[in-house]
Parts: structure tokens; sequence; C-alpha cells
């Protein structure tokens, strides 16, 4: 454990959880706002159409929002499970029965997922899979340099900056060619103008991966 992993547990221990959606005493995240991730999956139709459906558990909006910031930018990793579990359920939801479910995180900059603490849609994909059977995560995707951070972007400046910029990563391309009967999601916490939705796709395409849906947490 390095030592931001200790001052996080130390922490952990002298302060009480708050709920990452209302802040409530007692709990990183409460049966009211877990609420708010029950009613999807509901569909989406992105600006920059990635070409599949586009599935969403909840608008970018209230708890679920602050959750996924809270996961994002202020290193809340007690989220990934019950938003893994929100995930799970909205999956469990869309998949084809008697089919092996791969999900495709979609890519972080590795500067962000540093000053994150790792990749915060990967730790969410990895605890949906645990609740799902005959479910794994191959975390194939990788963002090139020379991509911005989205933040402030207009849309057309957020297509432009990942155009051609995603790509597939040989090693667990090989290991997911040897599994058969796949049915195959990208997974993401926040689709906005689905620029990286669009990419993602294009990518494995590209790499003789079809894919089947696009699940993210919330739809801004």
């Amino acid at each position: 454990m390095g030592a931001a992993e200790h001052l996080v547990a130390l922490l952990d221990l002298a302060l009480p959880a708050s709920c990452a959606g209302c802040g409530a005493v007692g709990a990183g995240w409460c049966a009211d706002c877990a609420a708010a991730l029950t009613g999807g999956p509901t569909r989406v139709r992105p600006r920059a159409d990635p070409g599949v459906p586009c599935w969403a558990l909840a608008p970018y909006a209230g708890a679920a929002r602050r959750a996924v910031l809270a996961a994002k930018e202020r290193g809340r990793r007690d989220l990934a499970a019950p938003l893994g579990l929100a995930m799970a359920r909205g999956l469990a939801r869309l998949r084809t029965p008697d089919r092996v479910l791969v999900l495709v995180p979609a890519p972080s900059r590795g500067a962000s997922a540093r000053r994150r603490g790792g990749d915060p849609a990967l730790r969410t994909a990895c605890a949906a899979a645990g609740w799902l059977p005959d479910c794994r995560v191959v975390p194939m995707l990788r963002v090139w340099w020379g991509v911005r951070d989205s933040v402030g972007l207009t849309p057309g400046e957020r297509q432009h900056n990942l155009h051609g910029r995603i790509s597939v990563r040989r090693g667990p391309l090989a290991g997911l060619r040897s599994v058969q009967n796949t049915e195959v999601v990208v997974v993401d916490d926040v689709l906005t103008t689905g620029a990286t939705a669009r990419e993602s796709v294009r990518a494995l395409r590209g790499a003789g991966v079809e894919t089947n849906a696009v699940l993210v947490t919330c739809s801004a």
C-alpha cells in the first residue's frame, strides 16, 4: 500500500462516511440516492453517433452526477461497488442470454488516471462484472498522446480532439478473440457528445471487434 492509500485509510478511520449523493453521514451511498440509478437503462442518442445503441442509467444531474464526480475527481473508490451494482442491473436488462458479456471500458488519458488514483470507469466495470455470470472486463482501449482533457471543450472540439486517437491494445485483443459467442459493450461513466463512444466503437471495429452497445452511468 502506497503513502496515498495509507492516508485515505487513515481518513476513513478518522472521519465518518458521508453519502456522495446527498452528504448524509453514515453511509458512502445511501439508499435514497441509490434509487437515482434504478430507473434505467434509458436509450440516449448522442450528437456523435457511434453507430450502436447507447444507454444510460440516469441523467447527469442530482445524486447520480455528484456520485460520478466524487468517483472521478475526489478519489471516492468506495463508490465503485454501488455504481458497479447499478451498472450490473442495467446490463442484466440489456444483455442477450447465453452469450459471454464482454465489458470494454472507454479509455482514459494516462495523466488523468494517475491524478485520480486509477481509472474510475475501469473500477466500476470490474465491480459490475463481479455481479454478472459469464461476464469479463477487457481493458483493451487506449488514448494516444496529444489528447486534451475534454472539460471546457465545445462539441466540435471534443470530436476533433479524439478523432483517430483511440486504439486497441493487441494483447487483450488476442485474449478476446479466443472467447466464442461474445456480446461486447463499451462502458463509461458519462456520455456527453458521444465522441469517446464513437471513437471507441470505431477503434474496435477496425480491429475486427463488433460492439453491440454502449452503456454509461450518466448521460449529459
